[in-house]
Parts: C-alpha cells; sequence; structure tokens
C-alpha cells in the first residue's frame, strides 16, 4: 500500500458511517447535498431517468464526487440494492485532504481515459457503417471499464 493510499485509509476510517436500507435512495437526481459518499459495504445502482447506468459493490467507491468538484447538483441517484454502509465527508474534505482529492483526481482521470477511448472507438465503427452490434459492444465495454474506475483505493 502506497503512502497516499494509507493517508486517505486512515482519513477514511475517522468519517461517520450511515447505513441505509435496501430501496432506499441514498443520492437523488437534480438534489444538492455538498457530501460525497464513499462505500464500506453493500451494493448500489446509479440510475438516470430510472435507466441503470451501473452497480457497484466494490468498497472504496465513491459518489457525489462531480456535485462536490463543481459544486452543482447531483447528476443520477444512487440507489441501494442491499443494505449498503457509506463513510460519509463533507465536500470541503477535498479542500483539506490531499489524500481525497488525489484518489478522487485519479478515478476521474481514468474516467476521462476511458470515454476518450470509447468515443474513438465509436466515430471509428459509425465511419466504417457499423452493426448495431458493433456499437452496443464498444458501449458496454466502455460501462465495464467505467464501473471498474469506482474503486479509490485498493483495500
Amino acid at each position: 500500500m502506497s503512502r497516499d493510499d494509507s493517508a486517505f485509509e486512515k482519513m477514511l476510517s475517522a468519517l461517520p458511517v450511515t447505513t441505509y436500507r435496501a430501496g432506499e435512495t441514498i443520492l437523488r437526481d437534480g438534489s444538492k447535498t455538498g457530501r460525497l459518499f464513499i462505500l464500506e459495504s453493500g451494493e448500489v445502482a446509479v440510475l438516470k431517468n430510472s435507466a441503470e447506468l451501473a452497480r457497484v459493490d466494490q468498497r472504496g467507491a465513491v459518489f457525489g464526487e462531480l456535485a462536490a468538484l463543481l459544486d452543482q447538483p447531483h447528476g443520477a441517484d444512487v440507489r441501494a440494492l442491499q443494505d449498503s454502509a457509506f463513510h460519509i465527508a463533507d465536500a470541503k474534505l477535498l479542500e483539506k485532504e490531499p489524500a481525497a482529492l488525489l484518489a478522487v483526481s485519479r478515478i476521474l482521470a481514468r474516467r476521462l481515459v476511458i470515454t476518450n477511448e470509447g468515443l474513438a472507438a465509436l466515430k471509428n465503427e459509425i465511419q466504417t457503417g457499423p452493426a448495431p452490434s458493433a456499437v452496443r459492444n464498444v458501449i458496454a465495454k466502455m460501462e465495464t471499464q467505467m464501473m471498474a474506475t469506482q474503486i479509490l483505493i485498493p483495500f
């Protein structure tokens, strides 16, 4: 474990934990909580307009980071699929704790790389006259890679 990971884990252990029951909404699309939610245990679904974008069960997955960084409302619903526990932090944690900011920055950088690669692949498929299944395959690969970037640090 690197020094950055160790510092983040220490900071994480000091945060309060809140549990949500299966079916409860943790974050609501359009709401503004000013908080980061870091999954300790359980499984959640990320939904946009009732469409499931992802299922996440990795300890250390973070939610609310874009809203926190951009000081804007949350862009999707996050709903507990099973009883789930979260470390809850005020968004100002990113200003105070370099380890937290670095971890979130790494997640966002990975997502940007995946998005760029996916868009290039889609553009290539469209230019060559894609079969609908080829486009679906590129999108499915992007979704899988995006879900994998939810993990903040290896626990």
